[in-house]
């Protein structure tokens, strides 16, 4: 796209568009968006919040009775409005130098001449194989009626098919037209005409914050982004170590353990969030999270719950300086079970909680809490990093830690993506610390955090659900570096 002389935007959206039909396991047109745009000269970038809301026929009822505190993660009531189609049409409509059917064409032209399967679509297809393989709408994905195994050519017809209704008619098409009822079908009636007549995409105020030298940035809530934010100001205000050590996880690891305990009370609708966006990086409140935070001894904490992984992070930069931070998933790979047109319907509703009076109580018309996380970063007169993951409710855990690797300690793109990770699972209420770590953590520095009251698990491999983490940096002279994250094979960088 950028040699066809289109900019970051345009690129961002096509490469979207593209891993939507080989990579349907991360992400789609049934999913949802966000997107953070730096424009040269601007002071601070454009945040698009296109995700999706509840249903009309969302109705926490029945699940209350049952004594149900969250949704069950492949109900039907968890398919909130797909953002993805109306979260393109607002980033080309603002900042695009194309049309949308220039966007989606490389998309359409693989789905027609089809791609070989990659391991992880070959896994994923398997794995809901017994949802799946039936459903009309998913058809394309499974062809004889059986998942395609490892390298096999697969077309998509059916996607192509939606494709070209998007570049016809746009958002119309795509959610009043024969998408937009076979979602309704796909849903039982949960999401009718009116629902999806709403537009999704919506431009909000980002949020930040000066950490580093820098200016943090990210989405509000709904989104659970402000941890990357609030968990790197915590470290700074510790004192982060620039050297990999134990104590420097340690900070790092409690900053977000202190910080993760209160998420899911913080996080929802911004119609019913129960504070305000900026009091999440209040300096007064994250003080008080540090002075918490023992430095020689991990601490009891509240725990979140796993949210699932698997979605699809991009970012972009051409050569007027106009960066992309763009995450896009259908939320547990291949989202809800469930297909409409030719596309995988997401599952983001799982996100919601079911406990009267809560801000985040699933409701028709509201946005459910999101683990998507993308940031980009500034520096007087610039664009300084665009830094994104897959990775659930760890992207802040593994933000934070390349964060740390790329401006606090100044390493390389490529030497940052090879350090070893730490990621905490979900843990209970007044849980113990229990860390995974990758297999090359230095030996010491395990050792120092079990002295440290951490629990502690070596794993056998580097772990493809760490990432992959995506950054690229641009350095106060200009010069720009970027690496692939070699846990994935489906990673890449490009310049």
């Amino acid at each position: 796209m950028m040699r066809a002389g289109g900019n970051a935007v345009d690129a961002a959206v096509a490469a979207n568009a593209v891993l939507g039909v080989a990579a349907p396991e991360t992400c789609g047109v049934g999913g949802d968006l966000f997107a953070l745009v730096f424009s040269p000269g601007a002071s601070i970038p454009a945040a698009l919040n296109s995700s999706g809301r509840a249903g009309s026929g969302a109705s926490p009822e029945a699940f209350q009775i049952a004594g149900m505190t969250s949704l069950p993660q492949f109900d039907v009531q968890t398919v909130t409005v797909p953002g993805c189609v109306d979260g393109w049409e607002a980033l080309l409509a603002r900042f695009g130098s194309i049309t949308m059917a220039e966007a989606v064409a490389p998309a359409i032209r693989l789905a027609e001449t089809g791609f070989p399967v990659s391991a992880e679509l070959a896994l994923s297809l398997a794995t809901r194989a017994p949802a799946l393989a039936a459903d009309d709408g998913a058809a394309d994905l499974y062809p004889e009626g059986r998942p395609p195994e490892l390298g096999r050519m697969i077309r998509r017809p059916q996607l192509v098919d939606t494709l070209r209704q998007i570049v016809e008619g746009g958002r119309t098409a795509f959610y009043e037209g024969g998408p937009g009822k076979a979602i309704t079908t796909a849903t039982e009636g949960n999401i009718v005409s009116a629902d999806l007549e709403r537009v999704q995409a919506e431009w909000v105020e980002p949020l930040g914050k000066p950490l580093f030298g820098m200016t943090g940035w990210t989405i509000p809530p709904n989104s659970q982004g402000y941890l990357t934010l609030a968990c790197c100001r915590i470290a700074e205000m510790l004192g982060v170590d620039r050297s990999m050590t134990d104590a420097s996880w340690h900070t790092q690891i409690e900053a977000y353990r202190a910080l993760a305990a209160e998420r899911d009370d913080l996080v929802s609708d911004p119609g019913s969030a129960p504070v305000p966006p900026d009091y999440l990086l209040d300096d007064k409140r994250l003080a008080e999270l540090a002075g918490s935070i023992n430095p020689e001894r991990a601490a009891r904490w509240p725990g979140v719950n796993d949210r699932g992984t698997d979605t699809a992070y991009m970012c972009t930069l051409d050569r007027s300086g106009m960066g992309v931070s763009l995450i896009q998933s259908n939320f547990m790979g291949l989202g809800s079970n469930r297909a409409a047109a030719g596309f995988i319907l997401h599952n983001r509703g799982a996100g919601f909680d079911l406990r009267l009076e809560h801000p985040n109580l699933l409701a028709p018309g509201k946005r459910p809490l999101h683990t998507l996380s993308p940031t980009l970063w500034t520096r007087p007169g610039g664009l300084a990093l665009l830094l994104g993951t897959r990775g659930g409710h760890q992207q802040p855990q593994l933000l934070l830690q390349m964060a740390v690797h790329l401006l606090v300690s100044g390493h390389p793109a490529e030497s940052a993506q090879a350090l070893p990770r730490w990621a905490l699972d979900h843990f209970g209420p007044g849980s113990d610390s229990s860390v995974k770590v990758e297999p090359a953590t230095p030996v010491q520095l395990v050792e120092g955090l079990r002295r440290r009251g951490h629990e502690v698990e070596v794993l056998g491999l580097p772990q493809r659900g760490w990432g992959p983490v995506a950054a690229i940096r641009i350095d106060e002279g200009g010069g720009v570096t970027a690496a692939a994250d070699p846990r994935s094979d489906t990673a890449s960088a490009a310049a």
